[in-house]
């Protein structure tokens, strides 16, 4: 009888242990996911600020959210709390943040004055942003981690709300710019579904120690950003997006130089 009494009181442990397992397993990690979250926030709030007119904030708010996307993935790593539901809930709201809020930003601004071609054009940045995400998530585990395949989506939605922040900043009625802002978008979005080759950075070791140089540059590169944000991360990002093609087209004429 006793016998008994332990087997059952063993199960009922048993069960409760495997319930607890179930529970753990079923949970997210908080940290990495609370900066997912804020970037989730900061796109959001960019539409809305959007819709009331408020352009500058609109595209500091991206800015925000593009910094809080590249330290939930660096949070997780390093503190070892990757999971699949981070991955996705990541996607999800790189697709509002650095997708649908900046198309929307610009078509508030400036898109919607050209009717038809605005809209479609800001459609082209959306779909474009949507194709690449699909394709980092389907072919995360086989590409070159030293390089992303297309524009980046932060990196577009930096271009996108940059140049808007940038000619609001500068007094630039919308309507003038409008045709421009339609050649920025558009091409933004082709540049997401490209196959040029981008630097990703992720080869750079946050944990290992580095010279005291390296820390005087760091802050040399804060206070040259300070001196005009809207402009200096502009033209960062206009860099960055040019380096794509550059080198893809130095690479096809180093090849062909050296097929002859």
């Amino acid at each position: 009888m006793n016998t008994e009494n332990e087997q059952t009181e063993q199960e009922q442990t048993g069960s409760e242990a495997r319930s607890k397992d179930g529970l753990r397993n079923k949970g997210i990690y908080l940290l990495p996911n609370l900066f997912t979250t804020g970037a989730l926030f900061f796109g959001f709030y960019a539409v809305v600020a959007s819709m009331n007119g408020h352009f500058d904030k609109a595209a500091i708010a991206i800015f925000i959210a593009m910094i809080l996307d590249g330290l939930d993935g660096r949070v997780a790593r390093l503190t070892n709390t990757q999971s699949e539901f981070g991955a996705e809930y990541d996607s999800l709201a790189d697709m509002v943040s650095f997708g649908v809020a900046p198309a929307l930003i610009t078509f508030s601004w400036c898109l919607q004055s050209l009717g038809q071609i605005g809209w479609i054009a800001a459609f082209i940045y959306v779909a474009g942003a949507a194709l690449r995400l699909a394709r980092f998530n389907t072919q995360i585990d086989t590409a070159d981690k030293n390089y992303f395949t297309g524009l980046a989506s932060p990196a577009a939605a930096a271009i996108v709300a940059g140049t808007v922040w940038v000619f609001n900043y500068l007094g630039v009625a919308a309507t003038t710019v409008a045709p421009v802002m339609v050649v920025i978008v558009g091409l933004a979005g082709l540049l997401m579904v490209s196959n040029v080759q981008y630097h990703s950075f992720k080869g750079i070791d946050l944990k290992g120690k580095v010279p005291f140089v390296a820390m005087l540059a760091v802050v040399g590169v804060f206070a040259v950003i300070a001196t005009n944000p809207p402009i200096v991360l502009l033209a960062i990002f206009l860099i960055y997006g040019a380096s794509g093609p550059i080198m893809t087209v130095w690479k096809m004429l180093k090849a062909r130089k050296a097929a002859k």
